[in-house]
């Protein structure tokens, strides 16, 4: 992990979990969803999308910081990470089983109540 003071961490500890508290459906990627950078990010955006339910992607690419505090609160090294109400979830690895067995739209629907907005 990179080396950064305690106080750095912390402070991005605090902004990653204010992000995550702000939106029930989000990842952190490379890129926006209007701009991806990466294939996997691509590919996140376009799985999150057939769901119709609003996602948030935030942008990491040249944060290093962030993402090394990112992998050490999730214990998972690489991009896309999904977070569900709260929860951090993976990618889409482990996403697309759960979309197949009917698990994620359940967590969609309970984040969700309202219903898909697109």
């Amino acid at each position: 992990m990179l080396e950064m003071e305690q106080s750095v961490k912390d402070k991005l500890r605090a902004e990653i979990e204010q992000e995550i508290a702000e939106h029930k459906l989000m990842f952190y990627g490379k890129g926006t969803k209007e701009m991806p950078m990466c294939g996997f990010t691509v590919e996140t955006v376009q799985f999150l999308s057939q769901f119709g339910y609003p996602f948030h992607v935030v942008n990491v690419l040249h944060d290093m910081e962030k993402r090394a505090v990112l992998a050490e609160m999730t214990n998972w090294p690489t991009l896309p990470k999904v977070f569900i109400n709260g929860k951090f979830y993976g990618d889409t690895d482990i996403l697309g089983p759960m979309a197949d067995n009917g698990e994620l739209e359940a967590l969609l629907k309970e984040a969700f109540p309202e219903g898909p907005t697109a």
